[in-house]
């Protein structure tokens, strides 16, 4: 399992569920967009309260992102 792989997959996919632009989840996250799109594309590891951000914004239960599910991974 590659972390930063499910991760950035689980946010993507999450945030294309809620009709989310990179642009709109990034200003409910209090994050930058350019750092949502390296988030997503699997070139940025990040820190648990910007963990704790993401999920705030999607409102779920952050431990969802961790969960590796083969049918939203993300190649």
């Amino acid at each position: 399992m590659d972390i930063i792989k499910v991760f950035g997959s689980n946010v993507r996919q999450y945030r294309m569920q809620r009709n989310l632009s990179q642009e709109k989840f990034a200003e409910l996250c209090g994050l930058h967009r350019t750092y949502i799109s390296d988030i997503e594309c699997f070139r940025r590891s990040i820190s648990l309260d910007n963990i704790q951000k993401i999920a705030d914004a999607l409102e779920i239960d952050t431990y969802k992102l961790f969960l590796e599910d083969d049918s939203c991974i993300i190649p």
